[in-house]
C-alpha cells in the first residue's frame, strides 16, 4: 500500500523546514498527530526516534518510527512498524522560487496488510496525511506572513 501526496506552500523552504523539524510542537497546530515528541534525540537527524499518536479509527495508536535518513531541508525518511505492518515514510522538500513543495510518500508492507485493506485503513491514513500536510502549509504560511509583516509606522508626538 502506498500513500503519496504533495502540497505547495507559500513560504520559503527555511520556514517550512522550521515548522517540520519542530516536531515536538506539531500537536500545537495539527490534529492529525497528537502527543508528538522526540523519544530519542532532540532534532531531526538520522538515528532519532520520534513518537506520536494517530487516530485512524476510534482508538488511538502510538507510533514511534526511527529516522533512518535526514538531509535537512531536502529529505527525511523514517521507518517503523506496528501490528505486523512495516512503514517507510519519505518527506521531500523542494524550493520553487520562494515557495516550497512538500512531498509525502508512505509505503506499507507486511503480512497483516490485507486486514488493513478490509477495514479501509488506506483511505483513513490518506486523510491523516492530507490533514498533516495542510497543517504544515497553514503553519508555515502563517509564520512567513508574520516574518514578512512590516513594523507599524512610528507615531509622531
Amino acid at each position: 500500500m502506498v500513500i503519496e501526496e504533495e502540497v505547495s506552500i507559500d513560504a520559503p523552504l527555511a520556514v517550512v523546514w522550521q515548522v517540520f523539524s519542530g516536531f515536538d510542537t506539531w500537536s500545537d497546530w495539527t490534529s492529525a498527530c497528537q502527543m508528538c515528541h522526540y523519544q530519542e534525540g532532540q532534532e531531526m537527524a538520522a538515528g532519532t526516534c520520534v513518537s506520536f499518536v494517530v487516530k485512524p479509527f476510534v482508538f488511538p495508536v502510538r507510533v514511534a518510527p526511527r529516522i533512518t535518513s535526514c538531509d535537512p531541508g531536502r529529505e527525511v525518511i523514517w521507518e517503523g512498524g506496528r501490528f505486523g505492518i512495516h512503514a517507510v515514510h519519505t518527506w521531500r522538500f523542494r524550493d520553487q522560487g520562494g515557495k516550497t513543495v512538500l512531498f509525502s510518500s508512505e509505503r506499507f508492507s507486511g503480512p497483516l496488510l490485507w486486514l488493513g485493506e478490509l477495514i479501509f485503513v488506506h483511505s483513513r491514513l490518506h486523510a491523516l496525511t492530507s490533514d498533516l500536510l495542510m497543517g504544515i502549509k497553514h503553519e508555515a504560511e502563517a509564520r512567513s506572513r508574520v516574518q514578512n509583516t512590516p513594523p507599524p509606522p512610528a507615531r509622531r508626538a
